[in-house]
Order: structure tokens, then C-alpha cells, then sequence
């Protein structure tokens, strides 16, 4: 697992070693604007601990951490009527970047189903 922090980009930005916006950050996770945005608002909050997807996780205290300073961020950008917080797992679910992420989508109505 360590090879893989070493080489993954999440990792890398955590460090400060990749440039992001970031928005958010707790002794356990931040949050950054996505690159790619899908929404108005976009931001990926990830685990500090590298850990390579929500089927891996065996922290349940870091995992609450992550989901609360998910909505901390919605509520800080003033998404009161409504967002979406989504973790994609393993490359099937959408899962491109093998670190745990979740994203958080609003400003704009959300359509169901997704994907």
C-alpha cells in the first residue's frame, strides 16, 4: 500500500505536492474543487489515509470524518436546497482515481437515476 500513496495523484495532493483548490480540511480528510466539474459546485473529498476504495475501508470513525466534512462543505457553499454526495467503487462503479473519494454535486437539480 505504501507504493501506492507513494504514486497516486489524491496522495500527492494531499501533501501539497499537486496544486488544488482547496475548500476544506480536517486532521483526516480535505476537500477540493474537481478539475473536471459535473456540476455548478464539484468537490472531491478525500481520505488523507490512502485507502483505495469505500471496499476497503476499515475505519469507520475516518469514514464518518470524510461523510461529515461532506456536508460541512455543502453547507459552507450554501447548497441548502439540495446536493448529491457520491462514492463511485472499483472501476465498474465509475471508480477512476483508486483512492477513496466522494464527490459532492449541487447547484443545480439532480436527475434520476444517475449514470
Amino acid at each position: 500500500m505504501a507504493d501506492d500513496a507513494a504514486n497516486c495523484v489524491f496522495c500527492a495532493i494531499a501533501r501539497g505536492d499537486i496544486p488544488a483548490k482547496v475548500v476544506a480540511r480536517t486532521d483526516t480528510a480535505m476537500a477540493f474543487m474537481d478539475l473536471e466539474p459535473k456540476a455548478p459546485f464539484h468537490a472531491l473529498v478525500i481520505s488523507l489515509k490512502h485507502v483505495p476504495s469505500l471496499a476497503e475501508v476499515d475505519d469507520r470513525d475516518m469514514l464518518g470524518d470524510l461523510l461529515t466534512l461532506a456536508a460541512s462543505v455543502a453547507r459552507k457553499e450554501g447548497l441548502e436546497d439540495g446536493y448529491r454526495v457520491v462514492i463511485n467503487t472499483g472501476p465498474a462503479g465509475g471508480q477512476t482515481v483508486s483512492h477513496l473519494h466522494a464527490h459532492v454535486l449541487g447547484g443545480r437539480n439532480m436527475a434520476w437515476p444517475p449514470g
